[in-house]
């Protein structure tokens, strides 16, 4: 039985709700026998016809019926449609780039975020400098009334990591946000840094990267990420970073 629910699985994850319902109802028309003639052409590419020949393949050596099969097809195909609609993930990547991928670039991604946001964001870098269009993004959602809250590396003057004081300039940049510091270590993070790169905003979309708030991280640096749309992945995120603020874990500066 595993092999059948795999091999429906790996044909609703391929290919589109229609053909799906075009697969299913073919289906419930024939056996494991004539399924291959009966099939026969109802995807068109490579990949998917492979799909399908597992599933035949699967089918044949199972005592489901047709009919049961059909309705694993609809039920899979609904669940994979469902969860697409409620959540998308993209690939978010700045660098050299191939004709073979597509994917965001970091700088469009995190401006998405900022742009989404209608009442809260936060953002979380080792360092930040002046990114004009994040911070043109980060004043315009401040204007529209949005709480900003920004977690950054101390410097080491503070008894941080970096030569720069990234909070100071942040707060003179982007007035309105309120921003918080990693000061108080107990072990075992004892000489440990703001290394997460975070956005998330209204707890609904989340970019998630290895990128910092610099220039060379948005238009030079081969950085990678994933931007998320909906789902549970947000909820958390916001609700961990305010739970920092909450606990007294970082600390508003």
């Amino acid at each position: 039985m595993e092999k059948i629910l795999d091999a429906v699985a790996a044909v609703v994850c391929l290919v589109s709700p229609e053909k799906v319902q075009a697969i299913a109802r073919r289906i419930r028309q024939t056996d494991p026998i004539k399924a291959s003639a009966v099939l026969s052409g109802v995807v068109g590419t490579p990949a998917a016809n492979g799909v399908v020949g597992q599933l035949i393949d699967a089918w044949r050596a199972t005592s489901v019926s047709a009919e049961e099969l059909a309705s694993m097809l609809i039920a899979a195909g609904h669940v994979i449609a469902k969860s697409n609609g409620q959540q998308s993930t993209e690939l978010v990547w700045t660098g050299p780039t191939t004709p073979f991928v597509s994917t965001r670039r970091t700088e469009q991604a995190l401006l998405q975020v900022i742009n989404a946001a209608e009442r809260t964001l936060f953002i979380t870098s080792f360092v930040a400098y002046d990114v004009s269009s994040v911070v043109n993004a980060l004043n315009a959602a401040s204007d529209r009334g949005v709480a900003i809250s920004m977690l950054l590396e101390l410097s080491q003057e503070e008894g941080g990591s970096i030569t720069m004081d990234a909070i100071g300039k942040m707060s003179t940049l982007v007035p309105a946000s309120t921003l918080y510091a990693w000061r108080d270590k107990a072990d075992p993070f004892t000489d440990g840094r703001v290394h997460a790169k975070v956005a998330v905003a209204d707890s609904k979309v989340c970019f998630i990267t290895s990128a910092n708030l610099t220039g060379y991280a948005m238009e030079k640096n081969m950085e990678a990420g994933v931007l998320i749309t909906g789902g549970h992945i947000p909820k958390l995120l916001a609700a961990h970073l305010r739970s920092l603020v909450d606990t007294k874990l970082v600390s508003q500066v």
